[in-house]
């Protein structure tokens, strides 16, 4: 499928003015059925996939579901070789799973997953065995633990007829959380820099990014609720670059901002790309012409860096579902694919791996797959732009 766009692009230490530009064709290629699966095991939502130095792809899936339909757990870690061949089941039964959010792999082989529901980030050897631990999953004796705030009770008490009174301002992040170290409300993603300091976007409540050495242990965390430069709106992914640079997919703020190792902001751009007319989506409302909110297009739900020193980013959005292929600066150079169910379609995009610039894997969250895209002519359009 290919695809010419329109793009505007907005860069700079605040978003200055858009210049148009034309987008070069990116032809691609879904690779049909790139995952063989054993018969007993069944994918769900697909939160994460990573892929390590053997060209294993690991899944992060909300499948293999256990409990009640009302918090039930929803997450199950897939292994599979570089032929698409299942290998094995991570970590099941562990206790951290609740609610997939993310997996990566670091430059050691290490498997990091993300676990929204737990509130826990884990690191684990490439045998599989935990070696680290980041926060703590809420105890089973207690009630009153995510996702059950104040705003989620007060519906059920009204619908229950319970009569009470809705505090003013009623959501989870009211009143604002207390950012504590080695403590996490809803993280989302894992990121390390040259040194093997880790980055912890954080996340749904939150709102802010953790970091750790490469000893484990929390040295720093930075950024609040808002829209201003070094806030955030649901930092959802996160990505460092080989000169040590974060980028943070900010997805209700719908741009990526860009901090040194320390916090502080550099820069910022955003995605702006006309939705096509082609394609209907999967599941949600159409929202062509938003500039903010998770649901705007181009806003970055999913978010990665090819290796090596000359990188590109690949970042994935909800609605439309498109990947967008970005420069370090800021500077769209494609774009992949549109809504629908068929192979190089997507429905609501929540993680990409790219081992290159010419291999791709995106998982979908409304869909219930992953997709292996592979790149013809090397990205570049049939007239060689």
């Amino acid at each position: 499928m290919k695809n010419t766009l329109l793009a505007l692009l907005m860069i700079g230490a605040s978003v200055l003015p858009a210049s148009a530009q034309t987008v070069p064709t990116l032809p691609f290629e879904s690779v049909p059925d790139p995952l063989t699966m054993p018969d007993d095991v069944h994918l769900g939502e697909i939160a994460g996939v990573a892929v390590n130095s053997k060209k294993h792809v690991f899944v992060f899936s909300r499948g293999n579901s256990v409990g009640p339909s009302y918090m039930a757990t929803a997450a199950q870690l897939l292994e599979f070789d570089e032929k698409g061949k299942f290998v094995r089941e991570i970590g099941k039964n562990l206790y951290a799973w609740s609610y997939a959010h993310a997996v990566r792999i670091d430059k050691d082989d290490n498997i990091w997953v993300v676990d929204k529901g737990s509130d826990m980030i884990l690191k684990m050897n490439p045998q599989g065995r935990v070696v680290w631990v980041f926060g703590r999953k809420g105890e089973a004796s207690h009630f009153m633990t995510p996702p059950d705030y104040a705003s989620t009770l007060t519906g059920l008490l009204n619908r229950a007829g319970v009569a009470i009174t809705t505090p003013a301002n009623n959501n989870p992040r009211n009143p604002v959380p207390v950012h504590r170290d080695n403590v996490f409300n809803q993280p989302t993603d894992v990121a390390w820099d040259s040194k093997g300091n880790s980055y912890f976007s954080d996340g749904y409540v939150n709102s802010r990014v953790g970091k750790a050495n490469a000893r484990g242990e929390w040295v720093a965390s930075w950024g609040s609720l808002g829209s201003g430069p070094g806030q955030f709106d649901t930092p959802h992914g996160v990505a460092v670059s080989p000169a040590d640079e974060v980028y943070v997919a900010d997805r209700g703020n719908r741009r990526i901002q860009v901090f040194d190792t320390d916090g502080k902001f550099l820069r910022q751009f955003t995605i702006d790309v006309p939705v096509p007319t082609t394609g209907k989506i999967v599941y949600g409302t159409e929202q062509p012409n938003a500039k903010t909110g998770s649901q705007a297009p181009g806003a970055p739900d999913a978010l990665c860096m090819t290796p090596g020193p000359n990188p590109v980013l690949f970042v994935g959005d909800l609605y439309p579902s498109r990947v967008y292929k970005v420069s370090l600066e800021g500077k769209l150079l494609g774009v992949y694919g549109q809504p629908g169910r068929n192979l190089g379609e997507f429905g609501w995009i929540h993680a990409i791996a790219c081992p290159s610039e010419n291999e791709i894997w995106v998982g979908e969250l409304i869909n219930w797959r992953v997709q292996k895209l592979v790149i013809k002519n090397n990205g570049r359009s049939s007239s060689g732009r």
